[in-house]
Formats: C-alpha cells, structure tokens, sequence
C-alpha cells in the first residue's frame, strides 16, 4: 500500500476499535513514528497530514527537525538521557519518556531557563520487561508526588510499552493496567490537573490499546513504513 492508503486503512481500523469500545475516533490522536524513515518520507507524512511526529533518539531527528520542525508537533518518544535534555527542549512538544527523578530535574531545569512549559508523560513498565524502560507501577504514586515540586513540567499523561506478543489481544492487561494506575492517581488528586491521556498502542497493538483507552497511539511500520 501507499502512504494513503495506508492513513485509511488506519482510520477504518481506529473506527472500527473506537464502536467496539463505545468511544469516538476523535479522542485518539495518532502519532507519525518517523524513526525509521528517511527525511523524504517524513516530508510525505507531513504533506498528507500527519502533523504528530515521533522519534525516539536526537541524533536521527535532528535533520529532520532542521528541516521540517515548524510543521508538526514533534514527540520525544524514546529514552531520554540527561545530557539529552538541552538538545530536544522547546523542540519536542510532548516527552513520553518521563521516568526517572534526575530527568525530570533537568527537564526543569533547562525548562526554567528558556521560560517554557514541557507536556510529559510519566513512563510506566507495566508489563516489567527487564529489556523496556519506565517506573515500576508500585513507584509511579511517589514519583507524582515528587514531581509537583517542578513546575515547568505539565504531567499530561502515562505511557507504556506493551511486550512483543505474536497475538496482540495478549497485551490487553498491560494497556488496562496503564488505565487503572491513570485513574486511581487522578482519584487520589496527586497531581495540580487530572491525567486525561494514555499514550500506548503500537502498529502491531494499538487497536487493543484504543479499546482500553489509549488516547495516543504510536504508530510506525503500520502507518508510515520503513524507509
């Protein structure tokens, strides 16, 4: 398939998740996973109207951020390492990658000095895959706490990583975990706003992770292809 063909077959799919599960498609924003891509091919995703954008790593975003940051809003949707943080701030929109107390001090801190607000989501390791980064679930309760001391940071959201799975209603309890922590923090009021989005679902899962709530999916191979 082309790439519009592919940006239907998509829709059709997200629909079709979003009446299974009594919910609307315009609650699920879709995130052009460009990380295996050529600047080209990011070009044509943009050009079609993929305007959400993600990259797991600086080094193969910044050509394309050079040349094509002002188009879309850009996820940070890989680890993030500390010495990171100056590269991608004020560039990227969203991190989803929030997982660890020192990364969410420099985000702070070079938040503070370019006077901007970062949208976060906290990474959770629901599924406890020694292989996947992100916040045991017994942690992300303290972890929430501790980051209300950090203002420059608007937690938006969780995010998780589901394991590999040859059937992907097999990943269901990992996206329905995601939910529930989201929903007892916001019942705890942990946080100055509730969490209102779930960032989970990938090309192999992500109609599993639209029917358990996911409100931004993460979709590469699936959606964009490889180049």
């Amino acid at each position: 398939m082309n790439l519009q063909a592919r940006i239907e077959d998509v829709h059709h799919r997200i629909e079709a998740a979003c009446r299974r599960s009594g919910r609307s498609p315009e609650d699920i924003n879709v995130i052009a996973v460009t990380k295996y891509v050529s600047l080209e091919a990011t070009r044509e995703a943009l050009d079609h109207g993929l305007t959400q954008v993600g990259e797991n790593r600086w080094q193969d975003a910044k050509e394309k951020w050079e040349a094509l940051g002002d188009r879309g809003d850009w996820h940070f949707i890989g680890h993030l390492q500390t010495n990171k943080v100056k590269d991608i701030i004020g560039k990227f929109a969203y991190i989803h990658s929030l997982d660890r107390a020192s990364l969410a001090k420099e985000l702070e801190k070079e938040a503070a000095k370019r006077d901007l607000f970062v949208k976060c989501f906290i990474q959770v390791n629901v599924s406890g895959e020694e292989s996947k980064y992100g916040l045991p679930p017994e942690e992300l309760e303290s972890f929430a706490k501790d980051l209300k001391q950090y203002p420059h940071l608007q937690i938006v959201g969780l995010m998780t990583m589901a394991p590999l799975e040859a059937e992907a209603e097999a990943t269901r309890p990992v996206f329905r975990k995601l939910r529930e922590l989201r929903d007892a923090l916001n019942a705890e009021r942990i946080l100055p706003e509730p969490l209102r989005h779930l960032s989970m679902g990938m090309s192999g899962d992500f109609e599993v992770a639209i029917e358990e709530g996911a409100t931004w999916v993460r979709l590469g191979t699936v959606l964009v292809g490889k180049s």
